[in-house]
């Protein structure tokens, strides 16, 4: 599909709410680019930026990392891409980093998915991966061929920190909290919508849906 105009996007949702699979179809179905918070925070935690360092220690904690420092990357990578149409997965998390973002874009609109809790604690705690590859398997529906070993190489699989019951909870928690006051700074401007579900497969038609309805041709013109 080809954008008549600039369209810019928020895309929210919990850890492990598949926000990353969304985000993906969405960026290959309407052709916006994807800013995932996500992959610039590991690019600088794999290149020990001093920010990266930073914000390794608070990832480690199952913490969110600072107002000031996602803003400041996240915006840096948006300066890059003024004239496009994007969307952003993983940022804002914080009523700061809306008002942030809003400061220096219009957003168009917000994507929220609402997916329960125990569904996200499930998947995420059944996550084992092969470090060295990055391969990840799911030992409900994603499993490998020998319990506990990767499938390519034999070598053991591993639990990572941030995919154990207490971390998964207290990341949960945390992005509850933290970003409750975000969905509403956004609804009180009229932006947000939400999609409710527990399969990505079928909240993704619905998400589809919706986006087509707003970069209608109609709504272009009127906007």
């Amino acid at each position: 599909m080809v954008l008549q105009r600039i369209f810019r996007a928020v895309i929210m949702g919990p850890p492990g709410s598949g926000k990353g699979t969304v985000s993906a179809r969405i960026t290959k179905t309407f052709g916006l680019k994807h800013i995932s918070s996500g992959d610039i925070l590991r690019a600088n935690v794999n290149a020990q930026t001093e920010l990266g360092l930073l914000m390794k220690s608070s990832i480690d904690q199952g913490q969110l990392v600072p107002d000031d420092v996602m803003s400041r990357l996240i915006l840096r990578d948006l300066r890059a891409m003024d004239q496009s149409s994007w969307l952003i997965d993983g940022f804002p998390r914080t009523v700061f980093q809306s008002e942030a973002l809003d400061d220096a874009y219009r957003v168009d609109t917000v994507i929220n998915l609402n997916v329960p809790f125990q569904t996200i604690k499930q998947r995420l705690t059944s996550r084992w991966t092969h470090l060295a590859s990055g391969r990840v398997y799911n030992i409900d529906f994603n499993p490998p061929k020998v319990s506990g070993l990767d499938d390519e190489t034999g070598e053991p699989l591993v639990q990572r920190d941030d995919d154990t019951p207490e971390t998964v909870m207290r990341r949960l928690k945390a992005y509850q909290t933290q970003t409750e006051p975000v969905l509403e700074y956004y609804r009180s401007k009229g932006i947000l919508q939400i999609f409710s579900g527990t399969e990505t497969n079928k909240i993704w038609p619905h998400v589809e849906a919706f986006l087509h309805r707003k970069l209608s041709p109609v709504e272009q013109k009127v906007a």
